[in-house]
């Protein structure tokens, strides 16, 4: 029986050469493909010189068209330049479609390609190009992924890392998944919540100083024929009006929001006052309930997530840490980490911080003894996922009648200024006729 010689790369992804014996190239074909190898160069006879395929017979070259990816020159058009960051639905996407390949058992660098090639011009696209390159030189895939925190972060790069070292990838990249729509449902929420006060308040800026600058001024002329001295209420209005409208306020209005938020910014990038900012919002009322919870549920539901992959527990603890977003609760997962390496549970440090609702800490508690901390600490996402959301229709409903009071009092400040001259001078003409 003759000997084949073939090139081919393994369910690993790494490049594989050896010999296989088989009565024709069709046979070596399959039985290297019912090996879950990818042939990378048709099956060569040991020995044979090359010849022309037959005629009316496919060459082998022509048997591997249909399952061997077609390599492409790069030309000045395929160049892209790439500015910003992947979006996180299109990365979820990514990573529900590489699981369900995965699981049909096709080989990983077979999976990428077949992702990267059907990508828009971008920057996963030419991320998942790169990857592709070096799986295909003998990187493992999580290796290759941490080489682009820009695309996959520390989280995801522990998770894939957890599901190649288990041979789990795909049931990994499917929790993955389910874990990055959920993190996102819940910040949609919030910022959902959020679209609707900020352009009803945004709008009421924009129409008061319109009517500061165009309207109110029209009145002050009007005022200064009637001879009579004005109420303190319109005078206000008026010298409120002239610095909008003469003394560029209208320009500290419109732009000040913005140098708040880059002030907060820059605050934030400094350790201490970054511990000050997130202090600052887990008491403030209402949305400081929704910030906390809103934390717990991402922190449980990141280390669950790890816990459940396989990822050792301090390295979890290190990963959930710095991706909860608040310096609070990073000091607290800190002790927590700092006391298991001591020996100690999980739950009596996260007590002593004081960070999270006793309910928590009890839940955990339970999920130690009983050995499945992961589904318990799921289970404490889930609900806190649905008590943020009770709390932001709350948040909502509350700022309704809010926005109401205060627009109706700018309003009636406004209209009573500007007919108060006018009571006051029918009072002086009509004690003046008597």
């Amino acid at each position: 029986m003759p000997t084949y010689s073939y090139k081919a790369l393994n369910a690993s992804g790494q490049t594989i050469k050896g010999d296989v014996d088989a009565a024709s190239s069709d046979e070596a074909i399959s039985k290297l493909r019912a090996q879950g190898n990818f042939l990378t160069e048709p099956p060569r006879e040991k020995g044979a010189k090359k010849t022309k395929a037959k005629a009316g017979a496919p060459a082998p070259e022509q048997q591997l068209a249909s399952f061997s990816p077609k390599k492409k020159k790069k030309g000045i058009n395929d160049i892209t330049f790439t500015i910003g960051k992947v979006s996180r639905k299109h990365l979820t996407q990514f990573t529900r479609q590489m699981s369900t390949l995965q699981d049909a058992g096709l080989p990983i660098l077979r999976s990428l390609k077949i992702l990267q090639q059907q990508q828009k011009a971008g920057l996963l696209r030419n991320t998942l190009e790169s990857v592709c390159a070096d799986v295909e030189g003998g990187i493992t895939l999580s290796e290759s992924m941490n080489r682009h925190p820009k695309v996959f972060d520390r989280l995801y790069v522990n998770m894939v890392a957890a599901g190649e070292t288990g041979g789990v990838l795909d049931v990994i990249l499917q929790r993955l998944a389910d874990f990055m729509e959920k993190a996102e449902k819940l910040k949609r929420r919030i910022k959902g919540a959020m679209i609707y006060p900020i352009v009803v308040v945004s709008f009421a800026i924009l129409m008061v100083t319109g009517i500061m600058i165009f309207v109110i001024p029209k009145f002050k002329k009007l005022f200064a024929s009637f001879k009579t001295g004005l109420p303190q209420i319109t005078i206000m209005l008026m010298n409120f009006s002239h610095w909008v409208a003469k003394e560029y306020g209208w320009a500290y209005i419109i732009f000040s929001p913005f140098a708040i938020w880059f002030l907060i910014k820059m605050i934030g990038k400094t350790g201490p006052g970054r511990t000050a900012l997130d202090w600052i919002k887990l008491r403030i009322p209402v949305m400081g309930k929704i910030v906390s919870k809103g934390t717990v549920a991402r922190f449980t539901r990141t280390l669950g997530t790890l816990l459940a992959a396989g990822v050792p527990i301090l390295e979890a603890i290190n990963i959930t840490r710095d991706t909860c977003g608040n310096k609070m609760f990073e000091k607290a997962l800190q002790r927590v980490h700092d006391a298991i390496r001591e020996g100690e549970g999980f739950a009596t440090p996260l007590r002593n911080s004081r960070v999270v609702d006793s309910i928590v800490v009890n839940m955990i508690d339970v999920g130690e003894e009983t050995g499945d901390m992961d589904k318990m600490l799921t289970k404490i996402a889930d609900n806190y996922d649905e008590e943020v959301d009770v709390l932001v229709t709350s948040l909502v409903s509350l700022l309704e009648p809010i926005m109401i009071v205060v627009l109706g009092t700018i309003v009636g400040f406004i209209v009573l200024a500007v007919f108060l001259p006018y009571i006051k001078l029918l009072s002086t003409v009509g004690g003046g006729g008597g």
